[in-house]
């Protein structure tokens, strides 16, 4: 037994959303972690436990508040509809959003924790030869920190692939625009179609083993990838 069509459709769909998901994290999340790295500011702590809320509450509520959020008569909802937008969800563009906020403890903590691992003094050495904090920053911190970005993408990419409640509650289960291997292997099971569930199951289990064992990988051959 062999994927079928709509199997292949939701590989598809998971990989265009993760590669866009992972895309727009790195781009929102690296500031965000270059700040919460040199702040001394009482938001740091509230922010940072605000960004992390993901890792500790469960997807459907997380969701569920999205739902009323974004929905009709959510205030988000409102003004997309204002700005002729529609309402996001249960749209591929409602489930980018979803997935952004679910994963983005995955990629700013890793970001942080590498800004923070290579500290001020090479900044500082770049301020004595005259480099501006916008060279600085892109010409030495971003260089110094690339362990973390690595784990950053490689960790973003991962989890959202892997999503399932926050796709189902946001996106639903709309063939060929929301619904991703995690909600195809749903279907195949309550179908008990074990064999078809089998297959992208064990995709599934093989694309996370080597997710992992290129992260220990990358972590052996440089001691600073955190």
């Amino acid at each position: 037994m062999y994927l079928s069509e709509a199997d292949i459709s939701a590989v598809w769909l998971t990989l265009e959303l993760a590669s866009l998901t992972t895309l727009l994290l790195l781009t929102i999340g690296t500031p965000i972690a270059w700040w919460l790295s040199r702040t001394r500011s009482r938001l740091k702590g509230p922010l940072g436990a605000l960004i992390a809320l993901p890792l500790v509450l469960p997807p459907t509520v997380l969701g569920f508040y999205l739902l009323v959020l974004m929905g009709p008569h959510g205030p988000v909802g409102q003004l997309t509809e204002a700005l002729g937008l529609g309402v996001l969800p249960f749209t591929f563009p409602g489930l980018v959003v979803g997935s952004v906020i679910y994963s983005m403890p995955f990629v700013i903590q890793p970001l942080q924790n590498s800004f923070e691992a290579v500290g001020e003094r090479p900044l500082e050495v770049a301020a004595t030869l005259r480099a501006g904090p916008w060279d600085s920053f892109f010409s030495v911190m971003l260089p110094l920190a690339r362990p973390g970005l690595i784990t950053a993408a490689i960790l973003g990419f991962a989890h959202t692939v892997g999503e399932f409640g926050i796709v189902l509650m946001m996106g639903g289960n709309i063939p060929g625009l929301t619904r991703t291997v995690s909600v195809q292997i749903f279907d195949h099971v309550e179908a008990m179609e074990y064999m078809q569930a089998h297959w992208l199951a064990g995709g599934m289990v093989v694309f996370s083993f080597i997710v992992l064992l290129s992260l220990y990988s990358s972590r052996q051959t440089n001691p600073g990838l955190k």
